[in-house]
């Protein structure tokens, strides 16, 4: 055992009366340590009840022989976050969370570890630190929020940031928004449509580092407290087999999640959180490879705000199991890899079974023949940007407009509540990337003001930041290389024509070499808008967001 560096032999009886002042018996002290990494606080809806799930951890922890030990981890709420300062301290959390539970979890030598994330960047950022410490892990996630329902209209949190700009065009009064605000989010959960944080929590199972539930079970159902027991007990029995991390995070395995994520029309962000988290587990993404997997997956989920289900509805019809399920019927997955069970994917999936055909598309009738993710390249963007093609209104597909071009997402945003966007304009938001964000902001607030006054199906919108998981339309994201480093899209110019053409994964600045060599020339470097403390140093660190965006 790991642990016994901090209390065997009697050079550890100091070591040993430390754990005595907090209580800990000779019983508990000769079993395995296990690490419960909470990240409940009470500032993010879907953190707020982690206590719950992490009481019911230790139980299955102390069930199956071990001793749990809990340590926290923090978290940032994007919602709360977006369109303010907030937002470019949401993805640097993710660094600060996989160093912290690496610093934690090394200095006191735990056998295994239980992660107990919810949202967003706490998901990525805790399966970073899986892969870099590969110890026996165990996922178990707080669940998901269960729909909102505003008069006949089921909702998510994308309505409502799509109302503040159906208010702004005059399609919707102050009295009305307020309404739709008492009734938006009605539980605790992780916000209740296909957006990151229930992205990433489904990936996670479909990486085989959660148990079959652990993306879709609501928040408030039973079962996720039950699934949490389970998790105790499943690490226990990952010690003992000796089955650790990098057992499971193979190359195979990131091919499956990039499958699952192209049928589920997943967050565009997991196109940022996969390479990361691959990286710490030794395995490379190459972005043309997510095309490929992209042009033979077929895309079986519309869910919010693609379409008008909700993560409950994809857990009634038999969840992330039935989904790989359907794949498997197309010979798309990997079905002999490990996962947290203890058992492969195909065993874990031989009685699943879709139940509601209308949620969850059977293989043979999908929405599409092609996956929910396209990553688009060309003049504007060689090395890549990325675009949720499952949300996208048809006649988005292929699109071009003259280009209407701001620096930093506040004047955008001014911009388009003042109704000064128009149909078939193509936005560009710029110097809004890792480093020039800093902190590779989120635009939803731009996007759903946009989609409030009818506008997403008519106007596209290019960014170095990148769109949460609940922007819909023509919303392409991760443009690399960014603004700050000298990329082509820091030599847009207003009135530019750019072109967009997603079946294709095409995107064309329609703008001669010889003048784009002319802007480049004439071109320098903005200061940098943060000088001093995290974000500064970050700046200084992190890698395009073509290769995920992390530290180096």
């Amino acid at each position: 055992m790991r642990s016994e560096r901090t209390k065997k032999g009697i050079e550890r009886a100091p070591h040993r009366s430390l754990f005595r002042a907090m209580g800990y018996t000779d019983e508990e002290m000769a079993r395995p340590i296990i690490g419960v990494v909470n990240s409940k606080n009470e500032i993010i809806p879907g953190h707020i009840h982690l206590d719950a799930i992490v009481d019911a951890v230790k139980a299955g922890i102390r069930m199956a022989g071990g001793t749990p030990m809990e340590f926290p981890a923090i978290g940032v709420c994007d919602g709360i976050a977006m369109n303010h300062e907030g937002m470019k301290y949401s993805l640097v959390t993710r660094e600060l969370i996989a160093d912290s539970i690496e610093c934690v979890a090394t200095a006191h030598a735990f056998d295994a570890l239980v992660m107990i994330p919810n949202c967003d960047k706490v998901v990525p950022g805790m399966l970073m630190a899986a892969g870099r410490l590969d110890l026996p892990t165990v996922f178990v996630s707080g669940g998901p929020m269960l729909a909102g329902k505003y008069g006949n209209k089921r909702l998510s949190l994308t309505n409502m940031f799509e109302a503040v700009g159906s208010v702004a065009a005059g399609k919707m009064s102050e009295e009305e928004l307020s309404e739709m605000e008492m009734c938006a989010c009605p539980t605790c959960g992780s916000c209740s449509g296909m957006f990151t944080a229930n992205s990433m929590n489904c990936v996670t199972e479909v990486l085989g580092m959660g148990l079959p539930g652990n993306g879709t079970i609501p928040a408030v159902y039973s079962a996720r407290i039950a699934l949490a027991k389970k998790a105790g007990m499943a690490v226990m029995d990952m010690f003992e087999k000796g089955i650790t991390a990098r057992q499971i995070m193979n190359e195979k395995a990131f091919e499956n999640a990039l499958a699952a994520d192209m049928a589920l029309g997943c967050s565009s962000n997991t196109i940022l959180h996969l390479p990361a988290i691959a990286h710490e587990a030794g395995v490379k993404i190459n972005l043309r490879r997510i095309n490929e997997i992209s042009e033979t997956t077929p895309n079986l989920c519309r869910l919010a705000p693609a379409g008008d289900s909700f993560i409950e509805d994809l857990d009634e019809a038999g969840g992330i199991q039935a989904v790989l399920a359907e794949l498997d019927k197309k010979g798309i997955l990997h079905t002999d890899l490990l996962t947290v069970t203890g058992k492969t994917i195909a065993e874990n999936i031989k009685n699943a079974r879709n139940k509601n055909p209308a949620v969850l598309r059977p293989s043979d009738n999908p929405w599409s023949a092609t996956g929910g993710i396209a990553i688009l390249f060309g003049n504007l963007a060689p090395n890549g940007c990325v675009v949720k093609r499952s949300a996208c209104a048809p006649e988005m597909l292929k699109h071009s407009g003259p280009a209407r071009v701001f620096n930093s997402e506040e004047d955008c945003f001014k911009a388009v509540m003042n109704n000064r966007i128009k149909a078939g304009d193509v936005v560009v938001i710029r110097y809004e990337g890792p480093r020039g964000g800093p902190g590779m902001r989120e635009m939803l607030s731009v996007t759903a003001a946009l989609a409030g006054q009818g506008l997403d199906k008519q106007v596209a919108l290019i960014t170095d930041g990148r769109f949460s998981g609940a922007t819909r339309g023509a919303s392409i994201g991760h443009c690399s290389p960014e603004a700050a480093v000298g990329g082509p899209i820091a030599f847009v110019e207003e009135g530019d024509i750019i072109a967009v053409d997603i079946n294709a994964y095409s995107i064309k600045l329609e703008v001669a070499d010889e003048e784009l060599e002319r802007r480049k020339a004439a071109w320098t470097a903005p200061e940098p808008k943060v000088t001093k403390g995290f974000l500064a140093r970050y700046a200084k660190m992190v890698s395009s967001a073509d290769t995920g965006a992390v530290l180096s």
